[in-house]
């Protein structure tokens, strides 16, 4: 049997879990601004409207190559401590296609003067197809090889949790646990676990920085990724917005690098005090990817609901829930 080498390689190690693992669950580069797709309790933020899009076309150049849509929606009720939300998700490599629909529910378990703690749910459908008409075999009577267009959906649940304090985020989250008990195959998305720390300080006038720690694991796969991010800030003592307080951040810029040899740049502009954009790059260091470099635009819009309740209070600081 011998398929283009191209869509072997993206195929997969999509499928068998190898170290491409986080595009089988869409664990974006820009996943530092938005955990919802594998941590539902991050939507319970304070109380507006948030809406999240990103796009992501992977190893640019490569025919087959992953390319990723990802939109989100959710509200926060502080009257009942809870946030409702809706994401749907598109994954298209080579042969295969993926559309993930998910609810998702995240209730705030404690909400004290200096932290809170939430926990979330997402319930949906999994739904994978592979049109086998693309493959191109050397032996064409291969019976390995099925040439049809097939499809499945399965239900799929993720759950997750969410501390955070004045400086400190923590969070533990797993996906699509239908498939704890089963082993991956063509059109399973195997169980995901993650565990994630996050040091944010927006004390300093003209700046404020995060360093972040993540670690993904999937089967017998473990990669891990270190964050290091900045946003400068401007004054905006005249800009009436109900999320703004204090200084405005208006440029930011970051670095992640994963342990499955990639190195990502991060750059986002506030262009509202309501609208955030946001661009990644990633640059692969394993042999064969040198020159096939990925993207991802990111956008990010935040309507309040109610003035007085758009920002969490810890203490004596106020800042929106990251």
């Amino acid at each position: 049997m011998k398929l283009k080498l191209k869509y072997i390689l993206i195929i997969f190690t999509l499928i068998s879990g190898m170290k491409l693992m986080a595009q089988a669950d869409i664990s974006m580069a820009t996943h530092w601004n938005n955990r919802a797709g594998y941590n539902p309790a991050f939507i319970a933020r304070p109380d507006y409207l948030y809406l999240f899009a990103s796009t992501r076309q992977q190893w640019v150049g490569i025919k087959g190559a992953p390319s990723v849509f990802n939109v989100q929606v959710s509200e926060y009720i502080n009257s009942l401590r809870s946030a409702v939300g809706l994401s749907l998700v598109t994954d298209k490599v080579g042969a295969t296609r993926s559309f993930n629909p998910m609810l998702t529910y995240a209730f705030r378990i404690a909400k004290k003067k200096d932290w809170a703690l939430s926990m979330g749910l997402s319930a949906g459908m999994f739904v994978r197809t592979v049109n086998g008409s693309v493959f191109e075999a050397e032996n064409s009577i291969d019976p390995s090889l099925s040439y049809i267009y097939e499809k499945t959906a399965r239900p799929d649940l993720n759950i997750g949790f969410e501390f955070q304090n004045t400086h400190f985020i923590y969070g533990l989250s797993s996906t699509h646990l239908f498939s704890v008990v089963k082993s991956d195959n063509l059109f399973l998305n195997g169980n995901h676990r993650y565990g994630y720390a996050i040091y944010r300080n927006e004390e300093p006038a003209d700046f404020s920085y995060s360093l972040g720690m993540q670690v993904i694991n999937r089967s017998n796969l473990t990669v891990a990724e270190g964050n290091v991010s900045f946003r400068l800030k401007r004054m905006s003592n005249l800009i009436k917005s109900p999320l703004v307080r204090g200084p405005q951040e208006i440029l930011d810029f970051g670095f992640t690098y994963r342990s499955s040899k990639q190195m990502i740049f991060l750059l986002g502009m506030r262009i509202s005090p309501y609208l955030r954009i946001g661009y990644s790059y990633d640059q692969s260091f394993n042999s064969g990817y040198y020159r096939n470099g990925s993207h991802e635009i990111m956008l990010e819009y935040r309507i309040p609901a109610k003035a007085a309740s758009t920002t969490f209070r810890c203490g004596s600081k106020e800042f929106w829930y990251h």
